[in-house]
């Protein structure tokens, strides 16, 4: 099949004039950077690959703080009252959820409530995480 494709591609550019071991040779360094490896794999003592890359840093240096939280996550909803959720620093909105302990509002934060999915979606965030950003939200409300 390759050698139609190259015999047929050689009669058309002679038609038109051309040569056409530069062209295969052009179509054929193409087809070769498209197929190449992307990496290479390098074995503990293999002195063929060189240095060993450094370690990756660490995402994370441990939970963020409650303000960290909610200016990630939670603002999107608590600072415009998005589907019912009480604004931060609305006293009057939190007064009664906060009456019914800190407990029930970080279950709830955790777990979903009403039209807030749990985790308010950050489905990566600890449930430590998640307490601190209600703790903050509390503390900004009273």
């Amino acid at each position: 099949m390759k050698n139609v494709l190259a015999s047929t591609l050689a009669v058309v550019l002679l038609s038109l004039g051309l040569s056409a071991g530069p062209a295969l040779a052009s179509v054929e360094d193409d087809i070769r950077a498209r197929i190449a490896p992307v990496g290479e794999i390098c074995l503990q003592g293999d002195d063929e690959c060189g240095a060993a890359p450094a370690p990756a840093a660490s995402a994370s240096s441990g939970p963020r703080s409650g303000d960290a939280v909610y200016n990630a996550v939670c603002t999107a909803c608590h600072s415009a009252g998005v589907a019912g959720a009480p604004v931060v620093g609305d006293a009057g909105a939190w007064g009664p959820r906060i009456d019914k302990g800190l407990d029930t509002l970080i279950d709830h934060a955790i777990n979903g409530i009403n039209a807030m999915p749990a985790k308010g979606g950050c489905a990566s965030c600890p449930d430590e995480e998640i307490q601190a950003a209600v703790e903050y939200m509390v503390e900004q409300s009273k």
